[in-house]
């Protein structure tokens, strides 16, 4: 488990899990000490050990793919509840809440904002830390461009317009990328390319 970022406020902390190498991140507030972790996604038993050693209370998916939710059935029978987007929701063994675009998820003193992203999947979703430099973009945004679009329920088109319209606009060029696999990036590391991504269609 590593901690990515740490001030006053609030810790990120990141662990790798899986057969793809999924990143799992917490948010924890340093006031209260409650936490929200985003994707179940495999490796339950160490997932579970994150929620009670950090102060987990509920969980988020970023979308339905099978990569990232492997989990859910563990931390929802452990008492976590788990939230999905209306659009992702079939694609879940089971779920708690529907995350609706564009409303605000306290975390202790926190405030997670949900952006919705489709594209990756129809109920791709980000999640933006109010007053911190952090994103969390699962599949939609990565490194060198977005996530990818050729599985069931993907769409080059839309992602492409969710990552231009609901990210790279109104959003800072030191915004913290944090993906769902791989290395972290930033907003204006990413955004020049996006001409690049449209031309090379993938």
């Amino acid at each position: 488990m590593a901690l990515l970022y740490q001030d006053g406020r609030a810790e990120i902390h990141q662990v790798v899990v899986g057969p793809v190498d999924n990143n799992v991140y917490v948010l924890r507030c340093r006031e209260t000490g409650d936490a929200v972790l985003l994707d179940a996604a495999n490796e339950h038993e160490r997932l579970l050990e994150m929620c009670r050693d950090l102060g987990v209370r509920t969980v988020l998916e970023t979308h339905g793919h099978w990569d990232h939710i492997q989990a859910v059935p563990a931390v929802r029978d452990a008492g976590y509840q788990v939230g999905v987007t209306a659009a992702d929701a079939a694609m879940l063994p089971s779920y708690d809440f529907v995350l609706e675009d564009d409303s605000v998820i306290p975390v202790g003193r926190l405030r997670l904002r949900t952006i919705l992203t489709p594209g990756h999947t129809p109920g791709s979703m980000c999640f933006r830390v109010e007053g911190l430099p952090v994103l969390f973009s699962g599949d939609t945004l990565f490194p060198g461009g977005p996530g990818a679009t050729k599985f069931e329920g993907g769409d080059f088109p839309t992602i492409i317009r969710s990552i231009e319209d609901r990210l790279f606009s109104p959003l800072d060029a030191d915004v913290q990328v944090l993906p769902g696999h791989g290395d972290a990036t930033t907003i204006g590391t990413e955004r020049p390319h996006l001409q690049e991504w449209i031309d090379r269609g993938w």
